[in-house]
């Protein structure tokens, strides 16, 4: 993984989504938050101990979601 994409949280201007895979209770889940140049995205387990975001380029996160 490219660590200087990785800062860390909080982001409070970013409005993070659940996958609606995920059960109510939250748990083990990834959350997204999507931005005109990037995406980022967040372990829920790790945002109330102020975990990593990854930071990832538009494109970059197009090509992954096309690719499974």
């Amino acid at each position: 993984m490219n660590t200087e994409n990785a800062i860390r949280q909080p982001c409070p201007e970013l409005r993070w989504f659940t996958s609606s895979y995920s059960s109510g209770a939250g748990g083990e889940c990834v959350e997204v938050a999507v931005e005109a140049i990037a995406v980022h995205v967040r372990d829920s387990k790790q945002v109330a101990r102020g975990g990593p975001v990854l930071k990832v380029g538009s494109a970059a996160w197009s090509a992954l979601l096309a690719a499974v």
